[in-house]
């Protein structure tokens, strides 16, 4: 275990960090990301989890910042949880930035936070499919997977693109059909799921470059 797992591991048991209601045998669905804007993107694709999942709550995880991106000119952290918060408006959805508080910016290092402070919860990845493409860039994509369930939502563009994916190639065999998503989040691990539904064209991306950004 690295000296950033031990020290997250005596903040998980230790810590005065503040999260969202968790208890045993809850469903949750992890959505982290900048948030840089929020959009209606975000709150549909939280929806069709939420639905097609069964998830009791989704907690969309606002980072300090995303290790892959410049975050030259990125909003603080305050004022993108307050614009998520805005937008999100879903009793079902919570925001939080609480990686600040434990000192994390890897996806791996927050899960195992999370397993350890909330023992018996069911916590599922969720991810738009333009995002499946690159996962294998994130620091221990592998032991990600082999962590948590995954949920991958469609996007507009990328439907045909995901089988290809390195991580879809890696976890071919852990795929469980459409049919399943209700069993996901007490699938053991590694288990991922590819969920048609409706879709939005929104990107943060394409808001930034429209002035839109939060400010």
């Amino acid at each position: 275990m690295s000296v950033l797992h031990l020290q997250t591991a005596r903040k998980a048991t230790t810590g005065p960090v503040k999260l969202p209601k968790a208890v045993a045998g809850m469903r949750i669905g992890l959505f982290g990301g900048t948030f840089n804007p929020p959009h209606n993107g975000h709150v549909l694709l939280s929806q069709t989890a939420l639905k097609r999942l069964g998830l009791d709550r989704i907690w969309w995880l606002v980072t300090p910042g995303n290790p892959l991106k410049d975050v030259k000119g990125l909003p603080s952290q305050a004022k993108r949880i307050a614009a998520a918060r805005a937008i999100a408006r879903h009793p079902a959805i919570e925001v939080t930035g609480f990686e600040t508080e434990i000192g994390t910016r890897f996806t791996s290092d927050t899960i195992d936070f999370l397993k350890a402070r909330c023992p018996g919860v069911r916590f599922v990845w969720l991810m738009g499919a333009d995002n499946l493409g690159q996962f294998h860039r994130w620091q221990n994509w592998v032991s990600i997977a082999r962590k948590v369930p995954i949920a991958v939502i469609d996007r507009p563009g990328s439907t045909w693109r995901t089988v290809s994916a390195k991580t879809a190639q890696r976890f071919a065999q852990a795929r469980l059909d459409e049919s399943d998503a209700k069993i996901l989040a007490r699938h053991p691990p590694p288990a991922w799921i590819f969920l048609h539904g409706p879709r939005s064209f929104l990107s943060s991306t394409q808001l930034r470059k429209a002035g839109g950004s939060v400010t």
